[in-house]
C-alpha cells in the first residue's frame, strides 16, 4: 500500500551587493535541499512554506513572490510503508542576510546560482531552481 503525503516549501533567495544567492539546507542523510516540511492540518501549500522556512531557516523577514509555484514528487520507504511524496515549491525573498541552522538540518549554505546547480543532488528540486531563476530574471529580480 503506498500512503501519499504533500510538502511545500521555497526556494529561498537574498540580494548580496547585486549578486543574487539561493539558501540550500543540509539534510540529515546528507542531500542539499530547500526548506521545506509537510503540511499540517488544514493549512494551505503557502501557509506550510512559510512555516517551513521559519522553522528551518529561521528567518522571518521575507516575502513570497507571486506567480510561482512547482512541484516534484518521489517515493520512499519508511516504517514498513511506500510513501509517495508530492512537494510544492515557492519562490521567497529574504531580506535578512544571515540564517540559521535548525535541529532539522546539519549544514546550511547562500550559494550563487552556479554553485546551488551543482549542489543539488536531486533531479526535481535541480530542475525546478533552473525555473525559479529563469523566472526571477524574467520579472527583474
Amino acid at each position: 500500500m503506498t500512503v501519499d503525503a504533500t510538502s511545500a516549501g521555497a526556494i529561498l533567495f537574498r540580494d548580496t551587493r547585486g549578486r543574487r544567492e539561493y539558501l540550500l539546507l543540509k539534510s540529515r542523510p546528507g542531500d542539499w535541499e530547500f526548506p521545506k516540511g509537510g503540511v499540517e492540518g488544514e493549512e494551505e501549500l503557502q501557509q506550510t512554506a512559510i512555516r517551513e522556512v521559519k522553522e528551518e531557516a529561521g528567518i522571518e523577514d521575507f516575502r513570497l513572490i507571486d506567480g510561482f509555484r512547482d512541484e516534484y514528487d518521489y517515493v520512499f520507504q519508511a516504517n514498513g510503508q511506500t510513501i509517495h511524496k508530492t512537494v510544492h515549491l515557492f519562490i521567497a525573498e529574504s531580506f535578512e542576510a544571515s540564517a540559521e541552522l535548525s535541529t532539522e538540518h546539519r549544514d546550511l549554505q547562500w550559494r550563487d546560482y552556479e554553485q546551488a546547480i551543482n549542489t543539488i543532488t536531486q533531479d526535481g528540486p535541480r530542475d525546478i531552481l533552473e525555473d525559479a531563476h529563469e523566472f526571477l530574471d524574467d520579472e527583474g529580480y
